[in-house]
């Protein structure tokens, strides 16, 4: 039971630490953040040396944001990519061989092959209008 518990001592101790540094940083926080003076101009917003201008922000366009959904939806492929590029020579060397691997990470990539050709015949990738 005994050695058990000197198991979770690095947890532990990684927690006492955590919590250790996140008072002292709200202590000090609080100690040396009093000593600041206020004003108009160090509470007014910084936006690369220009004045903020009041009012409603620019809109962009909804194809904008439509490309950056389709860029996060063909990036995320990297992540289900590399871990399958990765054991895929295990997998092939073993006795079942690799064909089942092969042929699930071939149908993902041609599903994303249509997608990514629909996204281009209904123009979701062109500035234009």
């Amino acid at each position: 039971m005994g050695g058990m518990l000197i198991d979770y001592l690095p947890v532990l101790l990684h927690i006492i630490v955590a919590v250790g540094f996140a008072t002292v940083a709200l202590l000090a926080n609080l100690v040396i953040g009093r000593t600041g003076t206020r004003s108009a101009n160090k509470d007014a917003s910084y936006e690369c040396g220009i004045l903020p201008e009041p009012g409603p922000q620019p809109r962009f366009s909804v194809k904008f944001y439509l490309v950056a959904m389709l860029f996060i939806l063909f990036d995320i492929e990297v992540v289900f990519m590399y871990p399958w590029a990765v054991v895929f020579r295990d997998f092939v060397a073993a006795p079942a061989g690799g064909t089942g691997i092969l042929w699930s990470m071939l149908s993902f990539v041609v599903l994303l092959l249509f997608g990514y050709a629909y996204a281009i015949r209904k123009g979701a990738l062109s500035w234009k209008g």
